[in-house]
């Protein structure tokens, strides 16, 4: 029997240097459940990276084509569980160790990301 999941790697750059990354894994079957671990290089990170690379994972095609998320976040990185809490509904946290884990559905394309107004688009 073959491997369904499909492995992807995302990451944002400040100029030539990686500082946050993503391994995200998804169903190839629609409305499955994606994974992904986030992570951050260590040492300062400008505003929003994290941010970002939230965004990448979760605008991947085969990410808006699952139906709930699961991800590991470092627990100090507040930006980044902060952005998945904006983009994901049914949002629910919790530490392990020094990670936390979410566990989210994702809204269906084309529908208002959660906290988001009718009508309102979300800012790149």
């Amino acid at each position: 029997m073959s491997d369904s999941r499909t492995p992807r790697h995302v990451e944002i750059k400040d100029g030539d240097q990686t500082v946050a990354a993503a391994e995200v894994t998804t169903s190839q079957e629609p409305g499955g459940t994606a994974q992904a671990s986030l992570h951050a290089a260590s040492g300062h990170i400008a505003p929003g990276r994290r941010a970002s690379l939230v965004d990448a994972v979760l605008d991947l095609p085969e990410v808006q084509a699952s139906e709930h998320l699961n991800a590991t976040v470092p627990l100090g990185d507040g930006e980044s569980l902060e952005r998945l809490r904006e983009r994901t509904d049914d949002t629910t946290t919790r530490a392990a160790g020094s990670t936390a884990l979410l566990d989210a559905n994702i809204p269906p394309a084309g529908e208002p990301e959660s906290g988001q107004e009718p009508g309102e688009t979300s800012s790149p």
